[in-house]
């Protein structure tokens, strides 16, 4: 009797374990996957800043170019209120695509690609747009981690039960993984 009551005192322990370390575990991960989707937050916080900017500095060039600005406008406003990865990945991808736009209307007036202001504006967005995709990438690491860790057995027996969900990806818009065609 004296065994009985060790072994489940033992295994009641062990399965106590078990769920501290699954849920700590998990918490850890998913905290993780929130911080680098706050990563993403501020780079893009910084990009919605610097393209009111970028449109002034173009428009004082462009004035017959009223479209561009309006589209660009557009897209930033829907990019800003977008929530969740899905959204997001979808309202940014069309602001990055409006944002082409507006460089090839740059290309046309070359002394607006000398002033200082507008290379400026040119180079600190392009240096947003690169930590974007390091923020990205540092965010769909977390998540598949996250989402591995609620997949697989036995985890995933537990994970929904104690209230974990899986992670959306940040994707590209389908468009965007098709190869780029050039002409001369």
């Amino acid at each position: 009797m004296n065994t009985a009551l060790i072994v489940i005192l033992g295994a009641i322990v062990f399965v106590g374990g078990f769920f501290v370390v699954l849920y700590n575990g998990l918490i850890r991960l998913r905290n993780k996957a929130d911080e680098a989707w706050s990563d993403i937050d501020v780079q893009l916080k910084r990009r919605y800043d610097l393209v009111p900017n970028l449109v002034e500095a173009v428009k004082g060039y462009a004035k017959q170019e009223k479209s561009v600005f309006t589209e660009v406008t557009k897209a930033r406003a829907e990019a800003m209120k977008a929530e969740g990865p899905a959204a997001e990945s979808k309202a940014e991808n069309m602001l990055t695509e409006t944002l082409k736009s507006l460089f090839a209307v740059a290309e046309n007036y070359p002394e607006l690609k000398s002033n200082t202001n507008f290379l400026d504006l040119q180079k600190q967005l392009s240096e947003v747009e690169e930590n974007i995709q390091k923020s990205r990438r540092y965010y769909n690491g977390n998540v598949r981690e996250f989402n591995n860790k609620i997949q697989v057995f036995p985890n995933n027996l537990f994970a929904k039960m104690l209230g974990f969900g899986k992670y959306d990806f940040f994707q590209a818009e389908e468009g965007e993984k098709e190869n780029v065609k050039v002409e001369f």
